[in-house]
């Protein structure tokens, strides 16, 4: 890759970098989007989405109807910057892989988005199945921890296999 190109790559992914701490707060409100899209299509019991303050609302026919907002600390925002950072060091490094980087990127961070979308999915699990404050316990401060702490050392080590891979002969 010729230095210009490279320069480019890299401003790129450090603008990515950028633009998803300061339109964090816009990012989770997709995911809240996703989380309620979801959570319609598995649930009968009512979902909505308060966009607006980062909350989706679910068992509204239910006698326990039970909300959630995302916090910054609950979003896989923050777990992009990550990826973003080794694919920069790696590109740097090494240039002509940029290619399988991007790729791999991609495909890491999607796994992140989805590995958040299934600790939305536990705790709501856990919620319907313990009650709001066994099953939010269980689901957010200790399962769904080690969902996204999982989730996220399994999208790195995918990054890294994805990207330093050879190629079949």
């Amino acid at each position: 890759m010729a230095r210009f190109p490279l320069v480019i790559a890299l401003s790129a992914l450090a603008a990515a970098g950028a633009v998803v701490v300061l339109a964090e707060r816009f990012y989770r409100e997709l995911e809240v989007r996703l989380a309620g899209a979801i959570l319609d299509v598995i649930t009968t019991s009512g979902v909505y989405v308060a966009p607006d303050r980062e909350s989706v609302y679910f068992g509204l026919t239910s006698t326990a109807p039970f909300g959630l907002r995302m916090t910054p600390e609950c979003s896989s925002a923050f777990l992009l910057l990550p990826l973003l950072v080794v694919t920069m060091i790696m590109l740097y490094f090494r240039p002509a892989n940029a290619k399988r980087l991007f790729f791999s990127l991609g495909i890491s961070a999607l796994v992140v988005v989805l590995v958040n979308q299934l600790r939305i999915l536990t705790i709501v699990g856990l919620v319907h199945a313990y009650g709001t404050d066994e099953g939010y316990y269980w689901g957010h401060t200790l399962l769904g921890s080690m969902v996204s702490v999982f989730g996220g050392a399994v999208s790195l080590v995918l990054f890294v296999w994805l990207a330093t891979r050879k190629k079949k002969a």
